[in-house]
């Protein structure tokens, strides 16, 4: 933990790799034993505290943040002063046994809070890429890094790379990934992510409780959703809705508050509907939304209409092509009593 408080901006890996067809009934990563994940884990300086998964993929709830494991592909996210980019080599390493090769990664991020306070390789962008570059295959030879937002002292940092032949992983299946940061929660609100002195719960209980009494579970009813809250305060959800995912991550102590909300939405509707229920329940003063798309799709339209209501309004807007993603566009917002 960061000397001033905790780091609640995460870091989000995203690997993708070739090999073992999950449409030919192939469980590619799902194959990894457990303890090899625990390893991997163990030197990002995390561990797995609650997990639920289905048919299509495995989801982790972490001591800091989430993991889910597809057959060709991960995602991990994690907080704090973690090492999340010392799991790319081992990774790969454990896929080659499996057969799989590496064919794509995106690495994505907010502004840390706390910058001092991270461990190398995250101590700048600059060294997280050039780390990147070193420890990714060879085949990986398309690649490009960009901080977005810079009029804006909210900025996204975005790097991917992919092989020549891997194909456009987003929006392939028609789905998008969409990720939510936002600070300075309510007060009054965020309380609600704070346990009672000896309740006598479990953290599984006392999460389910989190959920319930916040309206988290009303913005996607039909996902398994596997919680988790941390003592003395702090929470942890992921959802599991077919084969897409979704994820919230708060940190509640006044002064460096923050909440993060990540899903894959087919429709831009559907996607707006989710943000407005996410934004209700924290009422930021802050907020930024990151959208990432297959080109020429543009899901972010509509997004500074859905918050107007709820007192935001846009700051900055900036958009950006790269390889294996897309369009990527990073929007920024903020309270109108700032």
């Amino acid at each position: 933990m960061a000397v001033s408080g905790f780091e609640g901006f995460e870091k989000r890996l995203e690997l993708r790799f070739s090999g073992d067809d999950p449409a030919a009934g192939g469980h590619g990563l799902r194959r990894l034993e457990f303890c090899k994940l625990e390893k991997v884990l163990h030197a990002v300086q995390c561990t797995v505290v609650s997990a639920v998964g289905n048919t299509r993929f495995d989801s982790y709830v972490l001591s800091e943040s989430s993991l889910f494991v597809y057959p060709t592909r991960i995602i991990i996210k994690t907080c704090g002063t973690t090492h999340l980019l010392k799991s790319v080599r081992p990774l790969v390493d454990h896929a080659a046994t499996l057969g799989l090769t590496l064919c794509g990664c995106r690495y994505t991020r907010g502004t840390f809070i706390f910058p001092d306070a991270q461990p190398y390789p995250h101590t700048t962008f600059k060294e997280e890429v050039l780390y990147l570059e070193e420890n990714l295959p060879k085949n990986l030879s398309l690649r490009k890094a960009a901080v977005m937002g810079s009029k804006s002292c909210y900025k996204w940092h975005v790097f991917t790379a992919c092989d020549d032949d891997a194909p456009a992983e987003e929006g392939g299946d028609g789905l998008f990934t969409v990720e939510i940061c936002m600070t300075e929660l309510d007060r009054v609100l965020a309380k609600n992510f704070f346990r009672r002195f000896n309740d006598g719960k479990t953290g599984d209980s006392a999460g389910v409780e989190m959920t319930d009494v916040t309206g988290i579970r009303s913005v996607n009813r039909n996902a398994l959703i596997c919680d988790y809250a941390f003592d003395p305060c702090g929470y942890s959800m992921n959802g599991v809705d077919g084969g897409r995912y979704s994820t919230v991550h708060v940190t509640p102590e006044d002064g460096f508050s923050y909440a993060s909300f990540e899903s894959v939405y087919a429709n831009r509707e559907e996607f707006l509907e989710g943000l407005q229920k996410v934004v209700k329940v924290f009422r930021p003063a802050a907020l930024s939304v990151s959208t990432t798309c297959a080109a020429g799709r543009e899901v972010w339209r509509g997004v500074a209409k859905a918050v107007e209501p709820l007192g935001l309004r846009v700051r900055s807007r900036a958009a950006d092509e790269f390889p294996d993603a897309g369009t990527v566009v990073f929007q920024t917002f903020a309270a109108r009593r700032k």
